[in-house]
């Protein structure tokens, strides 16, 4: 993702909280996050994207 480009929308279509982590189980955002989405500007939308990565990460793990 360059710094020109749009940032595309990490949902996937799983649209479900998760009550315990407070994310959503197919993109991983928070509902602030979902809910901001469209009027981030790009630069928030690429620091989400890191913080997603982040999250995979930390769920990678948690797996036995």
């Amino acid at each position: 993702m360059g710094s020109a480009e749009n940032v595309p929308s990490p949902c996937v279509s799983v649209c479900r909280m998760d009550a315990v982590s407070g994310l959503c189980e197919g993109c991983l955002r928070t509902l602030d996050e979902i809910a901001r989405w469209s009027t981030m500007p790009e630069s928030s939308k690429r620091a989400v994207w890191t913080l997603i990565g982040q999250r995979v990460a930390a769920r990678q793990e948690t797996l036995p």
